[in-house]
Formats: structure tokens, sequence, C-alpha cells
């Protein structure tokens, strides 16, 4: 995975006024792995400036290619939202001397902390508490942190758990003087999101929240990483998106769901909240469809 606390405000200086319809996206993130750095660079002028990029951390990609990704992020006008796996870093010499790098190469101020996939931690962070209490953060002047939020579920813990966790973790970085947004999972289905974005508030977090939207891709792309990533893919839900196996070969794009966030959330109710996009059918494909969006909702 797969975040906006002034986030937001580094680019509404420079953005046109937004209907109240547009609200939700405007200050949206966008999400890339190390080889997305040239389509990135492709489609720069699309995305506002100041947009806050997340740079995943995968397995099959090493720290000297997020250093990379970071650089060119920083150098197109962004900001670098470097993920960070605690589950697969060896020790915490490596987390250190990682974080030391993010600040010199691309001047990163604000990162993204995932347990990460493997069952079995290959070094001293079970999770992301981990790292959050090991104080590394501030003693390299990171004052932004990401945590991910599971309005479906996750597929190996709790949801009675992960609330716990979050929880926890706000208490963590609000006592180290932190602060911190929420990056959901992807979501075909608005009603689990909003749900979870009210019992979260009812619960005194009103940390900002970023709904996890999958960028436009062909039908068969999205249900293969809504399977690998445990969100809910039935055919109810599938309709409601636009989603239908017998087209599996045609492209969806977010606007019904992003269309129905708009109509339902609610800022007294629900706090501050905008979108983060999965590009997961191309860097370019999820760049386009934003500015479309934006120019079409613009003074509406």
């Amino acid at each position: 995975m797969m975040h906006n606390i002034d986030m937001a405000e580094d680019a509404l200086a420079v953005r046109p006024v937004m209907s109240p319809r547009a609200a939700l996206i405007d200050g949206y993130s966008f999400e890339i792995t190390g080889k997305d750095t040239a389509g990135l660079q492709d489609v720069s002028k699309l995305l506002a400036p100041a947009t806050c990029v997340s740079i995943a951390f995968i397995p099959n990609e090493n720290h000297d290619a997020r250093l990379a990704a970071a650089a060119t992020v920083k150098e197109l006008g962004f900001h670098p939202v470097p993920h960070i796996s605690a589950r697969r870093l060896g020790s915490a010499a490596e987390l250190d001397r990682l974080l030391a790098l993010f600040v010199s190469v691309a001047n990163v101020d604000r990162l993204f902390i995932v347990a990460g996939d493997p069952d079995v931690p290959v070094g001293p962070y079970e999770d992301s508490l981990a790292i959050i209490r090991s104080g590394l953060l501030s003693k390299h002047g990171i004052r932004k942190v990401g945590i991910a939020g599971y309005p479906e579920g996750h597929p190996k813990i709790r949801d009675g758990v992960l609330f716990e966790v979050l929880q926890e973790k706000h208490a963590l970085l609000t006592a180290a003087g932190l602060e911190y947004d929420i990056t959901t999972q992807f979501s075909f289905d608005a009603e689990p999101v909003i749900e979870w974005i009210g019992r979260l508030r009812q619960s005194g977090i009103t940390a900002p929240i970023r709904i996890g939207v999958p960028g436009p891709a062909s039908v068969k792309t999205l249900l293969r990483f809504a399977t690998i990533c445990g969100v809910g893919a039935s055919t109810k839900v599938m309709a409601k998106y636009g989603l239908s196996i017998r087209k599996l070969l045609n492209t969806a794009g977010p606007d019904a769901l992003v269309a129905e966030f708009i109509r339902r959330l609610d800022p007294s109710k629900h706090g501050s909240v905008c979108l983060h996009f999965y590009p997961f059918g191309g860097v370019g494909k999820t760049a386009e469809w934003i500015r479309d969006f934006l120019a079409s909702h613009i003074s509406k």
C-alpha cells in the first residue's frame, strides 16, 4: 500500500476555487512505485503542485530505487511520502540509515508506516507501532506520519484489534508531537468506508483521512488487486461500482464511487477527508482522470 494534514494546504494557494462537490478531491494524494517515476515525469504537469506522492515499499525494489523515486518526486515539485515496511527492515541501524538518506536525498519530512506483509519480521520491528516507539522519526526531523486504515477489515487481523491498534497509534503519535493522517485501503464500496469514518470520529479520532480509491484500470486488473488485498468484491458491490465479469477487458474508473462519496460525506460529521489514488491502470490514466474530474467540477 499502499494520507492529509497540512498536505492539502501546501497546494491550495495555487489551485482554482473548487465547488463544494469537488472539495473531497482537492488535496488528493497519489501512489507510485520506483518503476513508475518515468510515468510520473510524463504527466507531472497534470498534477497539482505540492501533491503528496507516496512511494510504496514493495519487495522487488531496493532502497536505492526508493531513494531515487523520492528524489524524482521532490524534483518535480511534489512532496515525497516514502513508505516504510516495518517487518522488512533487518535492524535499527538499517532504519536509521534509510531515514537519514531520505532526508538528505529528498528533504523528506513525512512518511507512511505499515507493518508489511511478511508473517515473520526479518528484524526487530514487529509492526508500525515499534517504529513509532523507536524515537528515530523525531531524530531525523520527520514531522508527519501516515498510518493505515482498513474499513473493510484486514485478512490477518480481527476488527477489534485493528481499532485498538489505531487508537494506540493515535496516543503515541500525539504524545510524540507528531502530526498524522490515516490512509485507507482501496475499496469499491462507499458504504463500509463512510460507516468506518463515522466510528472513528465518534471515538474521538479527528485526524485527516485519505480514502483509498483505485484509478481507472481494466476490470480484470481491479479484481486481481482486490483479491490480493482482501477487498470486498461481491457481485452486488461490483455492479454498484460498474464492474462486470463479462466485461473483464473493459476499463472502469472511480466516477460512481467518488460521486457517492461527494454526495454522502458531511464535513461537519466526518471531518477532514480527501482521496488517495492507487493507479493500478498506470500513472498516466489516473492523472488524466483526476485532471478531467477537477475540470468538470470547478465552480459548479
